[in-house]
């Protein structure tokens, strides 16, 4: 009776719209046409894309409505330059911007909202900025910096801005209403609506969206569900305007980690008992934890919770003309975040069953099911990290703003003020499970042994280690840049522009010391009879001590750009920048070196970048060569054991990005694509492991970046209203750690996706399909283990299988 309620309602929504509203064009067309384009990030004022001296990238509305992306991450594939894996999920994605490597997240970019950061720093541990941000139809376009001024007008922003600027109301009421489902399970309402409530003077928006799904890899429970609203009011006076906003974010993810594969020759396949298309260890039957603590208590966490911001937002913007060609501007905004994170991290491969519990120094040993007690003899068994985050995050940021005009040009200075603040609390244990896509829990036991003996169990309920790893620390930053700004117009086809910042930041923060401890005098019972002298799950229990370690760390550094811009005809325009630039130590990099700060040292970052811009109404093309050098790049990825790589780098990358867009056969076929070819190296990489053991990667490829790959998109407006699309996404060869070892590389992959769309009146029906042809794609091996040696076994993260989604849309 529901279904039938829906379609009856559909289908008189679709009669009457068709009636009222005659489609004499048509469909939108996939991409607005450049050639007047306007872009504001990066620049001191608007100005058209073909002026502007800087490599970006725009996306509208309506593009962004055609694409459909299934994350933010999925959307910034189709900006040239940035290398992004997508396949953590709809959050925890990681972005590489012009080769620069990291431990992901998104390190030497800046993502924004309406001109200031989400987050002051997006690669804090665990807090990839794109956990706090979701693309909804509040949204009124999105535009990608690469390199360029990005350090200019922005802290730890050399690889560029993402600027996802909001919706604000206009004199028309306005709103736009959608509801998808999926072949996952997904039901997901979008609404936004603008007007004004005062004509010409006082504007309002409010948008959102509340969604919940199973998820594409099958985790047995609600993999995603949440939502979040945004408004804004705007009062518009003779001499300016003020702004203010409000955004509400609460919303929880499933994050997938990598999952066992086989090599087969040059390629990646499924591991027996586990489908690399849907399958994940992130699973019901192994979603609870319930483990007693050396200090007393439970520590107690259900990983149906995942990824879970609570994020508070509410910021204000403020505009006035001073006269004599004096502008001042000013924006404000204060985040609140409260983040439960809580994800299965393997650690390392499967292991033979029988070699897993030799190791342990057992010749003899039973396995049996947690949740039967059935004794079982699996093949290989799992084990893996339940690794549980709690993160207390706030951020207060300012940026004041003055702007001169004259004659031939401008003049723009700034200060920009931001404190922020971060405490974070680990609490991780393993687990051990079969090694399927559905995994349960296992015991592990000595059979010679009685159950009351010393050492007799290997496990408690399913876990080997409880507490492994406990974390109490804080990281806080106090921000103090001025920057400055000068475009100037030579002529009406040439312009320079140049720009400096300078940064005094001050970095702080502590962490909380920890010793071990077991529970075999605690008077608790592994099972209601027998103590914990019968199990090794607790022998070294982590325990937070009194002391603590703090640590202090100051920034005294310029960034500075130079550029030129000729604009040969309406149509046609060459640029070149040289921009000098510099991203912060990372949280990881200052823990790991609490004692020896010496050690750790900025980023510094030299660009230099040319480009080639065509824009006119039906083709539009950007070539654009670029040379950049990295000194002092930090590696700090965490190990399943705890502990973290802590190693230091150069880098050199030399590469060119494509980005176009074609409109033909009086605008029945359209073509978008963008592609980047790159050679990014180590360079005086060398050094010692913590085993003892030297290294040498100079001359090596950074790991987890390719050195091709490319997006296209043709579509065909068969009529009016009926539009076809097919996506190609190719992305190259790379390798999964520093060493270029046969071993550790990562295929190239091409994913396909279609989708078809038909607009009657004012509603809008579409079908996208993503990863079509369920190709195994991988995005990264496993980071935090070290591949199998001697074995086919890989651990990597492949992109998701094969899923569709249908919509409907109505504008009014």
């Amino acid at each position: 009776m529901k279904k039938k309620s829906i379609f009856l309602i559909a289908a008189t929504a679709v009669l009457y719209f068709n009636k009222a509203y005659a489609q004499e064009t048509p469909q939108d067309s996939v991409k607005v046409s450049s050639i007047d384009q306007v872009v504001i990030t990066g620049n001191s004022n608007p100005k058209k894309k073909i002026e502007s001296s800087t490599a970006i990238s725009t996306f509208s509305a309506k593009e962004i409505q055609k694409q459909n992306p299934i994350s933010a991450a999925a959307l910034l594939q189709r900006v040239p330059g940035f290398a992004v894996e997508t396949s953590g999920g709809e959050v925890g994605n990681n972005l590489f911007a012009r080769g620069i490597p990291s431990a992901g997240a998104y390190e030497f970019v800046q993502v924004q909202e309406d001109g200031l950061p989400v987050f002051e720093d997006g690669a804090l541990q665990f807090a990839n900025a794109d956990n706090f941000f979701r693309v909804d139809n509040s949204v009124s376009r999105l535009e990608a910096l690469r390199g360029g001024s990005g350090s200019i007008y922005a802290n730890n922003s050399p690889g560029g801005l993402i600027n996802f600027i909001t919706r604000e109301g206009t004199n028309d009421f306005r709103g736009t209403a959608k509801l998808e489902t999926s072949t996952y399970g997904l039901i997901r309402t979008d609404l936004n609506i603008g007007g004004a409530l005062v004509k010409d003077k006082l504007f309002f928006n409010i948008g959102g969206f509340y969604r919940s799904d199973d998820g594409i890899r099958k985790t047995g429970f609600k993999a995603n569900n949440g939502g979040q609203i945004r408004m804004n009011l705007k009062y518009v006076f003779d001499k300016g305007y003020v702004k203010v906003y409000y955004k509400k974010l609460d919303d929880r993810n499933t994050f997938f980690l990598p999952i066992p594969l086989t090599q087969d020759g040059d390629k990646l396949k499924g591991f027996n008992g586990f489908d690399p298309n849907y399958g994940t260890y992130s699973y019901r039957a192994i979603s609870q934890l319930n483990i007693p603590q050396a200090g007393g208590g439970f520590f107690s966490r259900n990983l149906e919770d995942g990824i879970h911001p609570k994020v508070d937002v509410l910021g204000a913007e403020f505009k006035y003309d001073l006269g004599g060609n004096f502008s001042v501007i000013n924006k404000t905004r204060y985040t609140n975040i409260d983040m439960n994170y809580t994800g299965i991290f393997p650690a390392g491969a499967p292991k033979n069953a029988a070699k897993f519990a030799q190791d342990l120094g057992m010749t003899n040993y039973q396995y049996s099911l947690v949740s039967s007690g059935a004794v079982v003899n699996p093949e290989y068994v799992q084990k893996l990290g339940f690794w549980a985050i709690d993160k207390k995050m706030n951020n207060f940021v300012n940026d004041l703003q003055f702007n001169y005009k004259f004659d031939k040009g401008n003049v723009t200075a700034g200060f920009y003020k931001s404190n922020w603040k971060s405490h974070q609390y680990w609490n991780w244990s393993n687990i051990l499970t079969t090694a399927t896509d559905r995994p349960e829990l296992l015991n592990l036991v000595d059979p010679s042994l009685s159950p009351s003996s010393t050492g007799y169990s290997k496990t408690y309920n399913g876990v080997t280690d409880m507490s492994t790893l406990l974390r109490d620390s804080q990281i806080q930053g106090s921000l103090n840049d001025l920057y400055l700004n000068v475009d100037y117009n030579v002529t009406d086809a040439l312009s320079f522009n140049g720009g400096i910042r300078y940064s005094r930041d001050y970095y702080r923060g502590y962490k909380v010391n920890t010793t071990t401890a077991n529970l075999n005098n605690s008077g608790l019972t592994v099972d209601g009879t027998h103590g914990f002298n019968t199990t090794t799950a607790d022998d070294n229990m982590n325990v937070l001590g009194n002391q603590f370690t703090y640590w202090y760390y100051d920034i005294n550094k310029v960034s500075y750009t130079l550029a030129s811009n000729y604009k040969i005809n309406r149509e046609n325009a060459v640029y070149a920048r040289f921009s000098h630039g510099f991203r912060s130590p990372n949280e990881e990099a200052y823990y790991n070196n609490i004692g020896k700060l010496d050690l750790v040292k900025p980023v510094l970052t030299n660009q230099l970048e040319v480009g080639y811009k065509y824009y006119s109404r039906t083709f539009d093309i950007a070539v654009i060569p670029f040379y950049s050098a990295l000194k002092n790049l930090s590696f700090t990825d965490v190990y399943s054991d705890g502990t973290s790589e802590n190693k230091f780098a150069n880098t050199t990358n030399l590469g060119v990005e494509i980005e176009g867009y074609t409109r033909l056969f009086n605008n029945i076929f359209e073509v978008t694509f963008n592609g980047t070819i790159q050679n990014p190296k180590y360079k005086d990489f060398t050094g010692r492991n913590a085993d003892g053991s030297t290294f040498n990667y100079d001359g090596n490829v950074v790991r987890r970046i390719p050195k091709f790959y490319f997006n296209i998109a043709p579509a065909v407006n068969i009529t009016k209203e009926w539009r076809a699309y097919v996506s190609m996404n190719y992305y190259g060869k790379r390798f999964q750690d520093e060493g270029n070892t046969d071993d550790n590389i990562l295929p190239s992959f091409t994913e396909f996706g279609a989708g078809m769309s038909y607009q009657l009146g004012k509603i809008r029906f579409a079908v996208d399909g993503t990863n079509i042809f369920n190709t195994i794609g991988i995005t990264e091996g496993d980071p935090r283990s070290q591949t199998v040696s001697g074995s086919n076994i890989r651990m990597a993260r492949p992109i998701m299988g094969a899923a569709a989604r249908a919509s409907i849309t109505l504008d009014f």
